[in-house]
């Protein structure tokens, strides 16, 4: 813990973080400076799965005015992400055509946590659940998820964060925002 904490304290904004791809090649978020981004964990066995598409879609939409979608797979939430790297690539190419950049799976609550993810759950807005379904949604997703123990936490597979041009956390979307109802943030970055 103490380490994560020295990490922690080192890090200025998300582009001093490296992650590993999906071959666990370093990638070193700096890459990515002057874009703005859209941080997701996912999983290829959830109700919310189907988002790919609509990720997929706002990514070739956006992708030449700078938008980068960034994929991190996570098995934390009903083991809904199974299988190797490469078979979550596959899977996600074959079905959804998915074209943006995909991580190695990864933790995102708990002791084994991301970093990255914790960077992003401290420094971006609380999350946003807009409408009684959304906020009945949150509800018992945090009743069932086994790794939600703090506020911050991450309740479920395809929760979002946006990272404008200059590395700031300055949005964070629910599971059950869809892509397509993010788009105007987006475009207030590009």
């Amino acid at each position: 813990m103490k380490s994560l904490l020295i990490i922690l304290f080192t890090i200025m904004n998300i582009y001093d973080f490296t992650v590993l791809d999906t071959k666990k090649n370093e990638v070193k978020l700096d890459e990515y400076k002057g874009k703005v981004l859209l941080v997701v964990n996912t999983a290829t066995g959830c109700g919310f799965t189907p988002q790919y598409e609509a990720l997929e879609n706002l990514y070739k939409k956006y992708q030449d005015k700078g938008l980068v979608i960034l994929d991190f797979p996570c098995n934390q939430f009903g083991q809904q992400a199974p299988g190797t790297d490469e078979e979550i690539v596959s899977f996600c190419q074959l079905k959804y055509k998915v074209s943006f950049p995909q991580f190695s799976k990864i933790e995102v609550n708990g002791e084994n946590e991301s970093p990255l993810f914790t960077y992003l759950k401290e420094n971006g807005p609380e999350e946003k659940y807009e409408g009684f379904k959304a906020k009945a949604t949150a509800t018992m997703l945090k009743g069932i998820s086994k790794t939600f123990k703090k506020e911050n936490d991450i309740r479920w597979n395809f929760t979002k964060f946006l990272v404008d041009r200059e590395g700031n956390v300055v949005g964070r979307y629910a599971p059950t925002t869809k892509p397509e109802d993010i788009e105007k943030d987006v475009l207030k970055y590009l």
